[in-house]
């Protein structure tokens, strides 16, 4: 018995059929019951390892990893043991509601994808003891002859030994969308890839034509499915831009707060006041600079942006990874089932010498009409049973030749039941042909579709205005370079011919019968660009991200659609993954940016392909949905899977699923998460300028021996007055040019763009009209009076506030002093409550505040309004500067 290594490092596809079996110690009665017990005990299950899952503790307490989290919660416990148990309570409360919040998000998305598995094969049919069984899936072992036949999924990798007329499906695998005629001769090439191993099946694709059986070789992890899970299994959490920025914020803020705090607490002393009273100032600055809401403020509009996208089709499996679409440079896409229907059409016919589109194509046309009845009798596609997903079983091919009758009003339920066969030639990948025998008024009818210059070298005439004429050498060479046209367009290419037949239909022979054919036409057929992708695409290019094809299928079909979808543009280069192999790693980094489309590439080209735009600072997006796209999508910044064709595997280590396998969809959701990073942005410029006015307020004040406002009043201030207007800023309704902006830099700092200086500018100003209003209290009444109008006025600031933060450089009444019907609830109520505090008895009392009379009121109204005509002057005259710049 071989062991796992030497199983993994034999090249079973160079070896003949009877060297296979001696290695894997089988024979064509298959394995005794003893030997498959042994195996089991050896190989294992064959199945692959579900990685560890977490659990709720463990997601619970992640949620505390972050920076200013843990500050909080520092001073939360300060607070506390000074004896301010609300602000305690209340930070603690803001702390775990964020935790929670990111426990649901992450909960919701297992379950969610979930729902979008799909049921594998649970039985398959083996050879053992010289019997025929029927076993789970699970209990197959290296060694087992495996009996398949079209509409069966491959449970294990294995070498045929036998094949008649099989077909395999492997897109999941290899990327190519056209099934893989399969045979039992050994193959020279040891290093073929697996798309051109076709003595072998792999665990994953499925059968969709004849039958077959197969010496199983590699079960569970040890399949070339197993070997690309188990690169997946380790650790897959990444830091996002958003991330980065939040732990780099967390850092200044903490290190800006222990500074100035000890800064002030050090000057208080110094000047002779009471380091009790200075120690309850300095925690009253930490929790100024600290911005409370922040982090629920970040979960919330995150989350918020998660359930619009999961209404548009787009699962997020983690809060953070939204934001991440809207830095992405770079999409490297999966061709076929993404950018593709995976569904093979039929886009052009060539009958009576001309060639049409399949839409121009006329059934009314006697031409037309034979050709369509011909490639539709030849066919064993056929209807499925109701309910099923697809309305057909058969070869993708096939299929697209009867979808294609279908349209043309041409049923093939009907043609077979006005033409039934009577006898058949089946296909042969020897010989590349097809006939069916018919029985039809006038007699027997022969019917071959097959290769286009298998087939032409057997016709002798040809159709054209419903008359069988010769063919002569003209003719023929016409017909050639219609199929070389087709070809040129990366369209797979059919022929058809018919002739009327005498001989008994069951004894026929393809040597003797099928010659002496009148020629039909030709079809092509290609799988087509999904309707939305090429707006997509354009809108993606428009928006400064580049759009990169990745597939295993072949060079001209990878550049024809490529084409078709303006991915491959005048200049670009497209490279296989052969060429790809020869380039050395540092030339291949340094010109990554050449290459616009890779065809025939392997799972690892795909991860090298990321890595190397990763190594020049982009931020790459990875699309897929087979087994082979695993890797990369792991290995991306934002990894997106497709959840209806997509693999469990390809979605497992996903960022984000696409619950309708849409491209478009990315697009819509690269628009959100720029649009959520812009609204995060604006709420932390928000939250970070009331910040700051209530640290100039403090420290100031601190200096001029002032007592303006308690530990509570920030407290409050931070959590009401702050909060509900910075999520109402999480919902602003995206600018309309958010998507003809290039993407922003990861590296560039969160305060750049103009944000740093207005932070700090409009940060002052605040402080300032606050101090302004509390001297002017303490001058004219009292000092109760004067720490009110303070309160008041820092809270009322900062709602007149958030109006200016909507946008950084359009005036608030050019977008509309009202269009954020959120804003005005939030302001409205923070509103209420502000004043609720003041003028209600009892909550007055706990917070240590008093009644204002109507001249007060005013003068806090006038001082927290003024800030709106400030910063829209100070826009106006950034506006005019800039234009003179530019």
């Amino acid at each position: 018995m071989l062991t796992k290594e030497d199983l993994s490092n034999q090249k079973f596809h160079t070896q003949e059929v009877e060297s296979v079996m001696d290695a894997l110690g089988t024979s064509h009665s298959g394995l005794t019951q003893t030997d498959v017990e042994a195996r089991q005990a050896h190989y294992g299950k064959n199945a692959l390892d579900e990685g560890k899952k977490k659990s709720i503790i463990v997601k619970f307490l992640e949620q505390f990893k972050d920076l200013m989290i843990i500050v909080l919660i520092i001073a939360s416990v300060v607070s506390g043991l000074v004896g301010e148990w609300i602000d305690t309570a209340i930070i603690m409360a803001v702390v775990l509601i964020n935790a929670v919040m990111g426990v649901v998000q992450e909960s919701k998305a297992e379950q969610a994808l979930e729902a979008l598995k799909k049921m594998s094969a649970q039985s398959i049919r083996l050879k053992r003891d010289g019997k025929m069984v029927e076993v789970p899936t699970s209990e197959a072992v290296p060694g087992d002859l495996l009996y398949i036949e079209a509409g069966d999924l491959v449970p294990a990798d294995g070498r045929l030994i036998e094949s008649a007329s099989l077909k395999s499906e492997e897109s999941a695998l290899t990327g190519e969308s056209v099934p893989v005629e399969k045979h039992i001769d050994a193959l020279e090439d040891a290093e073929a890839v697996i798309g051109d191993r076709k003595n072998m099946i792999y665990s994953g694709s499925s059968i969709t034509y004849g039958r077959g059986v197969a010496v199983i070789t590699s079960t569970g992890m040890q399949t070339e499915v197993g070997r690309i899970a188990e690169q997946l299994n380790s650790d897959m959490d990444s830091i996002t831009p958003l991330q980065k920025k939040m732990a780099e914020l967390s850092k200044i803020l903490s290190i800006g707060v222990v500074l100035i705090a000890v800064l002030m607490f050090v000057v208080g002393v110094m000047r002779g006041q009471a380091w009790f009273d200075m120690f309850m100032t300095a925690i009253s600055l930490a929790v100024a600079a600290i911005p409370e809401g922040l982090p629920a403020v970040i979960t919330i509009v995150l989350s918020i942006g998660v359930q619009k996208m999961a209404k548009r089709n787009a699962i997020i499996r983690k809060l953070s990874a939204v934001e991440t679409l809207g830095s992405t440079q770079i999409i490297c896409s999966d061709k076929t089932g993404t950018l593709t229907q995976n569904k093979m059409t039929v886009t052009e016919i060539y009958t009576g010498l001309t060639s049409v589109s399949a839409e121009q194509a006329d059934p009314s046309d006697e031409d037309v009409r034979a050709f369509i009845e011909a490639i539709a009798l030849c066919n064993d596609s056929r209807k499925a049973a109701d309910g099923t997903a697809d309305p057909y079983m058969g070869d993708p091919t096939e299929t697209a030749l009867v979808i294609f009758g279908d349209k043309k009003n041409l049923q093939k339920e009907d043609l077979d039941k006005t033409y039934p066969r009577v006898g058949e030639l089946p296909f042969d990948s020897g010989r590349k042909l097809m006939s069916t025998i018919h029985q039809t008024e006038s007699g027997l009818r022969m019917t071959t579709k097959g290769a286009p210059d298998v087939l032409l070298a057997r016709c002798t005439h040809y159709k054209e205005d419903s008359s069988v004429k010769p063919l002569t050498e003209e003719i023929r060479q016409q017909i050639v370079n219609a199929n070389s046209a087709m070809a040129s367009k990366a369209l797979r290419v059919l022929a058809a011919a018919e002739k009327t037949i005498q001989s008994d239909p069951h004894s026929l022979k393809p040597d003797t019968d099928e010659h002496d054919l009148t020629f039909l036409g030709l079809v092509g057929m290609i799988d087509p660009p999904r309707p939305e992708a090429k707006a997509a695409v354009e809108t993606c290019v428009r928006a400064g991200i580049q759009p990169i094809m990745i597939t295993g299928d072949h060079k001209e079909t990878a550049a024809a659609i490529a084409k078709e979808l303006n991915i491959l543009k005048e200049g670009d280069l497209i490279i296989t993954g052969a060429e790809l192999s020869a380039i050395p790693a540092d030339e291949f980094d340094n010109h990554v940016d050449r290459y616009s489309v890779y065809a025939r590439v392997s799972p690892e080209h795909k991860v090298r392909i990321v890595d190397a735009w990763q190594k020049k600072g982009k931020i790459v997006a990875m699309t897929g949905d087979g087994v082979n796209d695993a890797p990369a999508i792991r290995s991306a910044d934002i990894g997106i899977g497709m959840g209806i064709t997509g693999t469990d595997v390809s979605k497992g280590v996903s960022n984000m699923v696409l619950a309708d396998d849409n491209f478009a969809t990315i697009v819509t959701a690269v628009e959100e998460g720029r649009k959520i990073y812009a609204n995060i942005r604006k709420s932390v410029q928000f939250l970070l300028t009331c910040n700051l006015g209530e640290i100039v307020t403090i420290f100031m004040g601190t200096m001029m021996g002032w007592n303006v406002l308690l530990p509570i009043h920030i407290l409050w201030v931070n959590l009401v007055t702050d909060s509900l207007p910075a999520l109402a800023l999480g919902v602003e309704k995206a600018e309309d040019d958010v998507m003809d902006q290039p993407p922003r830099d990861s590296n560039a700092s969160f305060f750049s763009e103009g944000v740093g200086h207005s932070i700090l500018f409009r940060g002052v100003i605040q402080g300032l009209i606050t101090l302004s209003a509390y001297w002017y209290g303490e001058t004219h009444y009292d000092h109760e009076i004067a720490m009110t109008m303070a309160f008041a006025t820092l809270g009322l600031i900062q709602l007149a506030h958030a109006m200016n933060t909507r946008s950084n450089d359009k005036s608030i009444f050019k977008i509309g002093l009202f269009s954020n019907r959120f804003m005005n609830g939030a302001i409205l109520i923070a509103t209420l409550l502000q004043v609720s505090i003041i003028l209600i008895p009892g909550l007055n009392t706990m917070f240590r505040v008093t009644h204002l009379n109507l001249s007060q009121w005013g003068i806090v109204l006038a001082a927290s309004l003024s800030i709106i005509p400030i910063v829209e002057v100070i826009k106006l005259v950034t506006h005019v500067l800039r234009k003179k710049q530019h």
